[in-house]
C-alpha cells in the first residue's frame, strides 16, 4: 500500500500556516477599520439550513465553528488513525517521546491558566485553550528555518502535534458536551456502526461515506455533543485498506483529497471569522487580565517548559530518546514553537465562552495572538541560531 510522503504533508501544512497568518492579520485589520461593522455583521449574520425535517439557524461564525470545522476534525481523525496504524505512531519506541512531550505540553499550560483564574467563573472549560498546538503554524515556522536542521525535528513536531490534537479532541468531548439528548446520540452511534460496516464492502460508493458523515454530524449537532467528536469518530470508521489490490487505501484517498481544502480554505476561513476583535477599550487592564495572562503565559511559558521538561526527564530516566541527530538547543527551539496555539486554542475558547461574553472572548484572542507570535518568533530565533552553530561545527570538521 502506497503512503503519501511525510514531506508532502509537511509542505502542505507549512504553506497553510502562511495563509492562516494572513487570514488572521486580515481579520484584525478589518475588525479595526472603517469596515468593522461589515466584518462583525458578516460573522454574526444568521443563516438557516433546512434539509427535510432538519432545520438549524445559526450565525456564520457558528456554522464555521460547528459545521466546517467538523470536516477539519474528520481529517485530523484520519491522520491520527493512519499514524497509529501505519505511520510514526505505530512504532512504540518512536511514539513514547512525542506522547510524553505532548502530555507535558498540555498539563503545565492548563495549570498556569488555573493558577491565574482560580475561583473565577472564567475558569470553566477555558483552561483547555492554552493546551493546544497549531500544527500548521508551528510547521510553517519550522519550515522557514529548517534548512540546516535534521529532519527528525520535523517528524518529532508532527507526531507531537498529532498526539496533542488527540488530547484536545478528548478535552473537547468531556468539557463541551452538555444537556445530552441520548436518543439523538444513539442515532449517531447507529450511523457510525453502519459506516464501520461499509469497510467490509470494498466497492462501497464514496457517496455513502459522505452521507454517513452528514448524518452523524446532524445527530451530534442536535444531541448536545461537540461536532468535533463526530468528525473524529466518523474518521475512525474509514477503512485503511485499499478498495482493490494495487490501489491506495480508502483512508489515504479521503485524506489526500480533503487535506488541501481543509488547509487552504476551511482553516483560513475559521481564522478570519474567529481571530478578529476590536482594539477599542484595549488597555493595560485587558493585557493584565487573569484570562489574558493565563492564556498568554500558559502557551508561551507553559508549553515550552512542559514539552522540553518532559523530553529532558524522559531522556534522563531512559523512557525515550531525543530526536535523532538533534541537539538540546534544537529540541528547545521546537518546544518553543509548540506555544503557537492559534487555531485549536481559538476553537476551544469559542466553545468555552458564550457569544455574549465578548470581554472574555477578546481576552483569550489577545492572549492567543500574543503568545503565538512570541512562541513563533522565539522558536525561529533559537532554531536559526542552532542552525548557524551546526553549520560552524560542520565547517570546522571539514
Amino acid at each position: 500500500m502506497s503512503r503519501r510522503p511525510t514531506l508532502e504533508f509537511l509542505q502542505t501544512e507549512a504553506a497553510s500556516g502562511l495563509i492562516l497568518g494572513s487570514a488572521a492579520l486580515a481579520a484584525l485589520i478589518v475588525a479595526n477599520s472603517p469596515w468593522s461593522d461589515l466584518y462583525f455583521g458578516f460573522i454574526h449574520a444568521p443563516f438557516t439550513v433546512q434539509v427535510g425535517a432538519f432545520r438549524e439557524t445559526a450565525e456564520v461564525l457558528d456554522w464555521v465553528k460547528h459545521g466546517l470545522m467538523a470536516v477539519f476534525f474528520f481529517v485530523v481523525g484520519m491522520e491520527i488513525k493512519f499514524e497509529v496504524l501505519k505511520g510514526e505512531l505505530a512504532n512504540p519506541r518512536r511514539l513514547a517521546m512525542p506522547v510524553l512531550a505532548a502530555a507535558g505540553g498540555m498539563a503545565l499550560p492548563a495549570l498556569i491558566y488555573i493558577a491565574f483564574n482560580r475561583g473565577q467563573p472564567a475558569i470553566h472549560g477555558a483552561w483547555a485553550a492554552p493546551t493546544a498546538t497549531d500544527i500548521a503554524f508551528a510547521l510553517a515556522a519550522l519550515a522557514s528555518v529548517s534548512r540546516r536542521l535534521p529532519s527528525s525535528l520535523r517528524i518529532f513536531l508532527l507526531t507531537l502535534a498529532i498526539a496533542d490534537d488527540l488530547g484536545a479532541v478528548g478535552l473537547i468531548a468531556v468539557l463541551f458536551s452538555s444537556h445530552i439528548r441520548w436518543a439523538l446520540l444513539l442515532g449517531a452511534g447507529l450511523v457510525l456502526l453502519g459506516m464501520a460496516g461499509l469497510g467490509r464492502w470494498r466497492s462501497a460508493p464514496f457517496l455513502f461515506y459522505a452521507v454517513g458523515f452528514l448524518l452523524v454530524w446532524g445527530f451530534t449537532l442536535k444531541s448536545g455533543v461537540s461536532t468535533s467528536v463526530a468528525g473524529v469518530l466518523a474518521a475512525f470508521t474509514v477503512p485503511i485498506g485499499p478498495r482493490r489490490r494495487g490501489q491506495d487505501s480508502v483512508l489515504r484517498y479521503f485524506l489526500d483529497s480533503l487535506h488541501p481544502y481543509v488547509a487552504f480554505a476551511i482553516l483560513p476561513l475559521f481564522a478570519f471569522v474567529a481571530a478578529g476583535f476590536s482594539f477599542n477599550g484595549l488597555n493595560g487592564g485587558q493585557l493584565t487580565a487573569p484570562v489574558t495572562l493565563g492564556v498568554l503565559l500558559g502557551l508561551f511559558i507553559g508549553k515550552q517548559v512542559g514539552v522540553f521538561g518532559a523530553v529532558l526527564i524522559a531522556v534522563l530516566l531512559k523512557f525515550g530518546r531525543k530526536p535523532t541527530g538533534a541537539t538540546w538547543l534544537e529540541v528547545y527551539g521546537v518546544s518553543l514553537l509548540c506555544g503557537v496555539g492559534f487555531t485549536m486554542s481559538l476553537f476551544i475558547a469559542a466553545l468555552a465562552f458564550p457569544d455574549a461574553d465578548i470581554k472574555h472572548q477578546n481576552q483569550v484572542r489577545l492572549g492567543v495572538v500574543l503568545a503565538s507570535l512570541l512562541s513563533a518568533a522565539g522558536g525561529m530565533a533559537v532554531l536559526s541560531a542552532a542552525g548557524r552553530l551546526r553549520a560552524l561545527r560542520q565547517a570546522d570538521s571539514a
